[in-house]
């Protein structure tokens, strides 16, 4: 593991789409990621724009030299179906270099904590390929647990790969 970085945790902005497009383009983590990437930074702006009352976006951002670098994000999104509510679904990714130097955690925390103690949601679910051991040990660190795997859930280098559906659960409302 690596050493620790400072990071500060903030909302993300539209600036911040060619940042976006830049990590989720490395091979470590388009290789780990249920999304197809785009190239095109209106897209991402668009999609940045686009982000709705349901919906929590964050970046994790260093100060590299005395410039302000995005090294990671992660977002929230609660459902909005009345009786599906109470739940949300998360994701995250880091950026390849500072992958294993607490930059997902931190945002995760952020995530859970909006999750648990400010809109109260009883279920936060995420899906993760089965091979992403740097994933499940950090999910399984903060609470989440395997529900199920999809099968061929998802397409990575050529083949159909497994994803397992996990989630956590708010002990203080169920």
């Amino acid at each position: 593991m690596s050493k620790p970085i400072d990071i500060t945790i903030r909302p993300i902005r539209r600036e911040d789409a060619q940042a976006f497009n830049e990590i989720r383009r490395t091979y470590s983590v388009m290789r780990n990621t249920l999304a197809l990437m785009s190239d095109r930074v209106d897209k991402t702006e668009s999609m940045l724009a686009s982000l709705g009352e349901n919906d929590y976006m964050f970046v994790a951002e260093t100060n590299n030299n005395g410039e302000k670098d995005v090294i990671g994000f992660a977002g929230l999104h609660v459902n909005s179906s009345p009786r599906l509510r109470h739940s949300a679904e998360i994701g995250i990714s880091v950026a390849e270099n500072y992958q294993g130097r607490g930059v997902g955690k931190k945002l995760m925390e952020q995530l859970l904590d909006i999750a648990d103690n400010w809109i109260m949601l009883a279920r936060v679910g995420l899906e993760v390929i089965v091979d992403n051991e740097k994933g499940l040990n950090l999910y399984k660190k903060l609470g989440f647990e395997i529900e199920g795997t999809k099968k061929y859930a998802v397409i990575r280098d050529g083949k159909f790969e497994d994803v397992y559906i996990m989630g956590r659960y708010n002990k203080n409302l169920i």
